[in-house]
């Protein structure tokens, strides 16, 4: 999947033309794991907009609502992840739902959905994680997004996301999207820390210690307890914006694939971050205060879900950056690995998960976990 440069830099000046700002100086923007790429928009009149390039043309496709999971696996990895594959009508259906209820998510100004355009509001760069950085105390900023969650999840998420002109599905991220992402850690990490593959035994012993694990996450994400899903809920995809009132000071960023998920999914991206450390008494404290609020959950099942679906993450992560270094060769990803072995290792350490502490105890040996 590739695209000419020249000839997508052309089809960008047409929309923004269309758009009326094709006066506005364009300054790129860091980029991360995605296809995407994002410039500021300094306007003729002083504002500032964010304008986003998702070429569909660099993504396989994403499901349906009715895609089976044999097609699913035939379309490939966007499909069985349950990923939105960068388009940008999927954000702009998020987008009106969270601002609906009183969220702050950027309002998207123009959009091409074919051609994988959009222009979208400016919330600033005072995200999370550089204003912890600076100096910021970070319990009043976890605090506000734990406060996010709970009002996300205190309404039924809806099945479609509607925009003015279109909708998107909002997807079940079900038991072939957990298992995906957790599968490919047997093919990524032999090849990325030079282990022999895992042999057959191993892999069916790994299939039936997580099948348990995935189940309480289909099964959330399939019936009623199923909630809205940031999916990537953390501190560099947080703004605090700390003029506006309530749960609207969180800027929510990088939305697009949301999902229905299990309620612990947002919140263990959140406490369990992979990009930065979290310390364990404010990640206790952050989950107490959440459940605090959702006293409809049975606080024990919730704490075993959690720490199963964050070990489950944390493997998912992994691959992620190991494909990233060995199949990519972005070397700058290796730094975060030793923080996503800690969080695998945390989880694996609770009560229900020493079967699979023990399968990582024997098939990947400490000196290969980093």
């Amino acid at each position: 999947m590739s695209f000419d440069a020249s000839e997508r830099e052309q089809q960008a000046r047409d929309f923004l033309q269309r758009s009326g700002l094709s006066g506005a100086q364009r300054t790129p923007m860091s980029g991360d794991a995605s296809t995407r790429r994002y410039e500021r928009l300094a306007t003729s009149s002083g504002g500032s907009l964010i304008f986003m390039d998702a070429p569909p043309a660099a993504e396989s496709e994403p499901a349906g609502p009715e895609t089976t999971p044999d097609e699913r696996r035939a379309l490939g990895y966007n499909a069985m992840a349950r990923l939105a594959a960068c388009r940008v009508d999927a954000f702009a259906g998020a987008s009106v739902f969270l601002r609906g209820l009183g969220l702050s998510a950027p309002a998207v100004e123009a959009m091409d959905v074919p051609q994988g355009f959009a222009v979208i509001e400016d919330l600033g760069d005072d995200l999370f994680a550089r204003k912890i950085e600076a100096g910021e105390p970070a319990t009043p900023l976890y605090a506000a997004a734990v406060d996010v969650l709970v009002r996300l999840q205190s309404d039924a998420p809806p099945v479609w996301l509607v925009y003015d002109g279109g909708r998107w599905p909002l997807l079940p991220y079900d038991d072939l999207a957990l298992q995906t992402g957790c599968d490919l850690f047997l093919e990524w990490w032999p090849k990325y820390a030079g282990l022999p593959p895992f042999g057959a035994e191993g892999k069916a012993e790994w299939e039936a210690l997580w099948a348990p694990i995935r189940k309480l996450g289909d099964v959330a994400a399939t019936g009623p307890t199923g909630v809205f899903s940031h999916r990537d809920y953390h501190a560099e995809n947080l703004l605090w914006l700390p003029e506006r009132t309530g749960a609207a000071r969180v800027g929510l960023l990088d939305f697009q694939d949301a999902v229905k998920a299990h309620p612990a999914w947002d919140l263990l991206h959140l406490l369990q971050d992979a990009r930065r450390d979290v310390d364990p008494e404010l990640a206790e404290a952050m989950l107490t205060r959440f459940l605090d609020a959702r006293r409809d959950l049975d606080r024990e099942a919730f704490r075993h879900a959690y720490h199963g679906l964050a070990a489950l993450n944390a493997a998912r992560i992994l691959f992620i950056f190991a494909r990233q270094v060995a199949g990519f060769g972005k070397p700058r990803y290796t730094a975060f690995m030793p923080r996503t072995w800690a969080a695998l290792q945390f989880n694996l350490n609770q009560p229900g998960l020493e079967g699979l502490k023990a399968w990582f105890d024997r098939h990947v040996p400490m000196d290969y976990r980093a």
